[in-house]
């Protein structure tokens, strides 16, 4: 008679096993559940909310709970319970207003904690502590005198009666970061900004803006006015001969255009290419050094003549028919073909290379945000990373990019906008509406 004893054995064995393994990885498991904050808290203002996520891979989340102590009162921000064991991951946002919750300005601590599916109900208990502050910081203005053109900049100081997480000028919806300075030994804060060229007294506005860690944020008006500029008006005909000469230049290096007629690529090119050139400056511009790279008045091209301004508002016909429209964001300077291109000041070089209707470019960044551009070159001479001084030659110009002829187009950047280059040229303008503003002593 056969007997299957071994066999029987080595089903009971594998049986075991793998009873064993579902136990230990599920009911049976010591895994803890994981909560994580999705950012670091060190201190919540009058609206805070939190992101808090909970999860458990082994037997599943049983229960979480979120809880806000201070003195002896401990209040219930969120509960949930599983009784199912499917669910391995949780993600809560809780909001905390203090005056609701009559909470006071001082320490508390914030408890979230989960308990999984396991047999021995694993539990884990993270405790934050905290400082409840809903005081927002105080703005002190060092410059109470602001005259500010239309496409101009302004650089204003101010300090603040705490430290703070983000300051700057907030000019309507666009926001110009302040960076750390330090004015007779005590900190403070410089912001460059600029007004948009259609910008007109007391229908443009300035604030100055503070937020704190706890998120309290305050804003006060900045004192100023805004002068009356205006900016000329240009109808420029398209040849056939230079759409036939400049637009397979786009082609060659956005391959998407082939295939496209000449005015199909001219309309490309001055709308959503010209918008990407300038979010790829602005871009640059927010990564400009903290402190300020360059020295006195700015230089301007040598024996060259303007060909176009800052400001212009160009209108394109090709054909007889309106096919677009644009602001002209810097000056346009000719001189002789090939002509050498100096560092209008000191510096590092933010970028070179090709960059759309900018053609080969040059970007330098004096720090603080603010930034030149050399555009339509023939070379370039340096290289990204480099530091340059006034006056090196840093290239040569030429037609590259959307350019009729051999000049150089120099634009000069505050906080991701082009502005007025004609002011950085100016040593009086510098010397009223930057350096003594920052020569403020007590």
């Amino acid at each position: 008679m056969k007997t299957y004893t071994p066999h029987i054995t080595a089903v009971l064995i594998i049986l075991i096993g793998v009873s064993g393994w579902w136990f230990f990885n599920s009911y049976g498991e010591w895994g803890k559940p994981v909560v994580t904050l999705s950012q670091e808290i060190s201190a919540v203002g009058l609206n805070k909310t939190i992101d808090i996520t909970f999860s458990d891979s082994g037997s599943g989340l049983r229960s979480i709970n979120v809880t806000l102590s201070q003195d002896d009162n401990t209040q219930l921000l969120s509960a949930m319970e599983y009784p199912d064991t499917g669910t391995k991951e949780k993600n809560i946002v809780i909001s905390i207003d203090p005056i609701t919750m009559k909470l006071h300005d001082g320490p508390a601590v914030l408890t979230a904690s989960a308990v999984d599916h396991a047999l021995w109900k694993n539990q884990t208990t993270l405790s934050k502590q905290i400082i409840i502050d809903t005081t927002p910081p105080r703005i002190f203005l060092l410059n109470p005198i602001n005259n500010i053109n239309p496409g101009g900049t302004c650089v204003i100081v101010y300090g603040t009666s705490e430290r703070v997480s983000a300051s700057g000028v907030k000019v309507e919806n666009l926001f110009f970061r302040g960076y750390p300075t330090t004015i007779s030994g005590k900190p403070f804060s410089i912001s460059y900004f600029t007004l948009p060229t259609e910008a007109k007294q007391g229908a443009t506005s300035i604030k100055v803006t503070a937020t704190d860690h706890a998120g309290n944020e305050a804003s006060i008006s900045l004192p100023h006015l805004i002068r009356t500029k205006k900016f000329k008006k240009d109808k420029m005909a398209l040849s056939d001969n230079f759409m036939q000469q400049k637009m397979p230049e786009f082609q060659s290096y956005i391959p998407s255009l082939r295939g496209k007629t000449l005015l199909e690529i001219f309309i490309y090119v001055n709308g959503p290419l010209r918008d990407e050139n300038d979010k790829m400056v602005k871009n640059l511009s927010s990564l400009s050094y903290p402190g300020q790279l360059w020295e006195g008045t700015f230089l301007r091209m040598k024996n060259a003549a303007p060909m176009a301004l800052y400001g212009d508002k160009r209108t394109y016909e090709y054909q007889g028919k309106l096919v677009g429209e644009s602001v002209h964001r810097g000056i346009d300077l000719a001189s002789t073909a090939n002509a050498p291109v100096e560092a209008a000041n000191h510096g590092t070089v933010a970028y070179t290379g090709y960059l759309g209707i900018y053609g080969n470019v040059i970007v330098l960044d004096h720090g603080l945000g603010l930034l030149s551009l050399y555009a339509h070159l023939n070379s370039i001479d340096v290289t990204q990373g480099q530091r340059v001084k006034k006056g090196e030659t840093i290239g040569r110009t030429g037609i590259s990019g959307l350019a009729g002829g051999d000049h150089l187009h120099f634009g000069m950047i505050v906080g991701g906008q082009f502005v007025n280059p004609q002011e950085w040229w100016d040593p009086h303008w510098i010397a009223d509406n930057v350096s003594k503003k920052t020569a403020v002593s007590f």
